[in-house]
């Protein structure tokens, strides 16, 4: 059964060669020198292009940087490494590469003023609060990716993985919040590229593995490395360390959806009794709920409004709300 899948995914007359493998994956196998310089080269290059994007909230050059950047090479060669149970030099490679465009992000945060809000960039809102959904879809990606490299006639689809996966530019946006010492947003961003990070490796050891590279490697060099058990080991840790982060995150923006959800249902039911009044959002930013209304009279006591969120949602979060023509109430706490 196993081989007959694997004959699916990977037809014999399709298969690259372990030597093909690890001479595009393995930045120590080779021509050492020429694949070391292209890929500084172009990770620095992409790094900068990123962080300008990012900078920009330009996502078109940010889509640039991801197919330029080399990144997801050595964290692939980490993958095959495993699976052929031998020490690479990838894994030094990927931790310098990661601190080099941490450093990009950070001196070209110096180019955004004092009090910009980094949270009204796109680029990087959309980076610092990473959910579980992202590391099924980096999962995905990643098997997607190691499939590609396996086959000689899929070659075409790596440009979408690279774009898929973002590992530059979560990097980029834990350099920008680092320049402007937003330490939480910046840990949010790296818990994005360790998801992805974790994603590509363990796909790709699982794809390997799965097609056959394994047992080809323990053909060549039975006695060669470290037990494969280590790697597994490593990426058992690694996951632990991003599901949980990521379970919480994901449990809580649900929380906060529901949270604004009924915010949204009891300030419609407070101005139900005035003509012409309307929610038009309800957001929370700061752990405070804005609900923000239309209206052309006077609007109804804010008490009744706290009155109606008892029981929907936690005591103790503050109500603001922003009424039309520039009027703003603060209404009080819930439960206060």
């Amino acid at each position: 059964m196993i081989s007959k899948v694997r004959s699916r995914v990977l037809p014999a007359s399709q298969r690259r060669s372990l030597d093909e493998l690890t001479q595009d994956l393995i930045l120590s196998a080779g021509d050492t020198t020429s694949k070391r310089s292209a890929f500084w080269t172009m990770l620095t290059l992409s790094s900068v292009i990123a962080a300008g994007g990012v900078l920009t909230d330009s996502t078109a050059t940010v889509i640039g940087a991801m197919i330029i950047a080399p990144l997801s090479t050595p964290i692939m060669g980490i993958a095959l490494g495993s699976v052929q149970r031998r020490r690479t030099g990838s894994a030094p490679v990927v931790l310098l590469a990661c601190l080099l465009v941490i450093a990009v992000g950070l001196v070209m945060s110096l180019a955004l003023p004092g009090d910009y809000d980094l949270l009204s960039n796109s680029q990087i809102s959309s980076r610092t609060s990473p959910g579980l959904m992202d590391l099924i879809a980096a999962l995905a990606t990643g098997m997607a990716g190691a499939v590609a490299l396996a086959r000689r006639d899929v070659a075409a689809v790596l440009p979408g993985v690279a774009i898929a996966i973002s590992l530059v530019p979560p990097l980029v946006v834990a350099g920008v919040c680092l320049g402007h010492l937003s330490g939480w947003l910046a840990l949010g961003a790296l818990a994005l590229f360790v998801s992805n990070f974790f994603a590509l490796a363990f796909a790709g050891m699982v794809v390997f593995a799965s097609l056959g590279y394994a047992s080809e490697a323990d053909r060549a060099d039975k006695a060669a490395g470290r037990p494969a058990r280590g790697a597994s080991a490593a990426m058992a840790l690694l996951f632990v360390v991003v599901f949980v982060p990521l379970t919480a995150n994901t449990v809580a923006t649900l929380l906060l959806n529901v949270w604004t959800g009924r915010t949204k249902d009891a300030a419609q039911q407070w101005l139900a009794d005035e003509p012409g009044a309307s929610v038009t959002s309800v957001d929370e930013h700061s752990r405070t709920m804005y609900i923000h209304v239309r209206t052309p009279g006077e609007l109804p006591p804010a008490r009744s409004l706290l009155e109606l969120l008892e029981g929907r949602i936690p005591d103790g979060i503050p109500i603001v709300v922003d009424a039309s023509q520039g009027r703003r109430i603060d209404a009080g706490t819930v439960g206060g």
